[in-house]
């Protein structure tokens, strides 16, 4: 397998020292996703970019991450899972939620139960859902700002999981105590 290594911020390019710099003085050290990401700046950027951007949504914290951490379990990203899992509880999530996620089991709250599931008409269908999906997701009080930033959060997981992927980047010490383990039918064949 190709090597791709995680950066410092005195190894990383001109154009990522800033960004890591920043993570730093954020998290109290550099998650390793972006320092594998920092040997493409652009693709760091675009990703703190886009993570940005996100989070002016009119979307709950508590919504995001169910965004979010259904992208991380359908691409079966073990990284994204523990991070965000570790992100969640720091944000408060309601750990029932964040479990749900985690174990792929229904969300007792049905609204949020909805956008879980609307979150993953959008993964597997390529973008494409049902009108019946649509539908169900509209009855459950959301709308269509809300499905376009349902496709702005998968974009975004694309861009970790598919690095994490292709890297097979190492989880921060910082995120181990929330490991996560494929379940086989998420793996991909």
């Amino acid at each position: 397998m190709t090597h791709f290594e995680q950066h410092t911020i005195e190894t990383a390019p001109e154009a990522a020292k800033p960004i890591l710099q920043a993570a730093l003085k954020g998290y109290g050290f550099v998650p390793n996703l972006y320092a594998t990401m920092a040997e493409a700046p652009t693709i760091l950027e675009g990703y703190m970019s886009l993570s940005a951007i996100f989070g002016k949504t009119d979307l709950s914290e508590t919504e995001r991450q169910i965004i979010l951490m259904t992208n991380n379990r359908l691409n079966g990203c073990k990284y994204c899972m523990a991070a965000h899992t570790t992100l969640s509880q720091m944000a408060g999530v309601n750990g029932d939620i964040i479990e749900a996620l985690r174990k792929n089991t229904p969300i007792a709250d049905s609204k949020l139960e909805a956008l879980r599931q609307f979150a993953i008409a959008i993964n597997e269908s390529r973008g494409w859902p049902s009108e019946a999906q649509l539908d169900a997701f509209m009855a459950a009080g959301y709308g269509r700002q809300t499905v376009l930033e349902v496709i702005l959060g998968t974009a975004l997981k694309v861009l970790s999981n598919y690095t994490n992927h292709v890297a097979d980047t190492d989880l921060d010490d910082a995120f181990k105590a929330n490991v996560w383990d494929i379940v086989p039918s998420v793996a991909a064949e």
